[in-house]
């Protein structure tokens, strides 16, 4: 129950999930195909717009599933979500004003991606835009950024050598960063005052964590390519190793130092950082 929340769209309420494992929000489909139809059974709506949909193949309303939520009623009842992706995609087909908008932004989001696959420089030139937007300095976007390059670098290692996306990244990253920091991602999440699942941990860094971050996958990478690490085992224990020599570094540096690396400090704006500190 402490995982079920509900979500204001315009006026009315739209069901949510967070999964801890798989990192993603869950939506009622229900919920949404009610507020941009305006159909007055929602539910039959959607059965009819789920067999239009496998009739034509498509492999998003084949991928939902059911996860039991609070019903009108009171009661925990199954309910079809889907993820982001999966939500985005039915959107584009409920023909509904409602709806343009979120279709409009979507043609949008559609042709820079692919302004940014004819030309890299873009998509990097977009995110300093957004870092700016936000108040970071610019030596700290530097880091950041150089970190981006670091990952890509890595996630791109692992691609190479039958790591599995998504799930086995995440298990990956999160034994990097044990090595390196001591602590879980959500651990650290925690002691940096982050809430919300959404919230990147890495944009709240310093630069000294950036930095300890970038040296840990950094040097996985190095050690899966010379060690022709394979599959996911192998490149698990890269991962250890990886991070274990950006952990030995950090202890050297805070037992020379006589301060540590990870603080609480984090980049909201004051205002929001006072309030979530009471």
């Amino acid at each position: 129950m402490a995982n079920i929340k509900l979500k204001i769209f315009q006026e009315q309420r739209v069901r949510t999930h967070w999964d801890n494992k798989q990192e993603k929000w869950f939506f009622s489909i229900v919920d949404v195909v009610a507020i941009l139809s305006q159909s007055v059974n929602p539910q039959a709506y959607w059965r009819k717009l789920k067999e239009r949909l496998k009739k034509e193949g498509n492999e998003t309303v084949t991928d939902c599933h059911g996860l039991k939520m609070i019903a009108p009623d009171g009661k925990m009842r199954m309910t079809d979500v889907a993820d982001t992706e999966q939500l985005l995609r039915l959107i584009q087909s409920i023909p509904s004003p409602k709806a343009e908008p979120f279709k409009r932004w979507l043609a949008r989001i559609g042709a820079e991606r692919l302004e940014e696959i004819e030309n890299p420089e873009l998509a990097s030139k977009r995110i300093r835009e957004i870092y700016i937007a936000k108040g970071y300095s610019d030596k700290w976007i530097e880091k950041r950024m150089r970190g981006i390059a670091v990952r890509d670098e890595l996630t791109n290692e692992w691609k190479n050598r039958g790591v599995k996306v998504d799930k086995e990244y995440a298990i990956l990253t999160a034994e990097i960063g044990k090595a390196t920091f001591g602590i879980t991602p959500s651990q650290y999440k925690n002691i940096k005052r982050l809430q919300k699942p959404s919230e990147n941990l890495r944009d709240h860094m310093t630069d000294l964590e950036l930095i300890f971050t970038m040296l840990g996958e950094a040097s996985t990478t190095e050690i899966a390519r010379n060690k022709n690490a394979q599959g996911f085992p192998e490149n698990k224990k890269a991962a250890k190793q990886g991070g274990s020599v950006a952990g030995k570094a950090r202890k050297d540096l805070e037992k020379r130092s006589g301060k540590k690396v990870i603080t609480k400090q984090n980049y909201y704006p004051l205002s929001e950082r006072e309030h979530k500190e009471k």
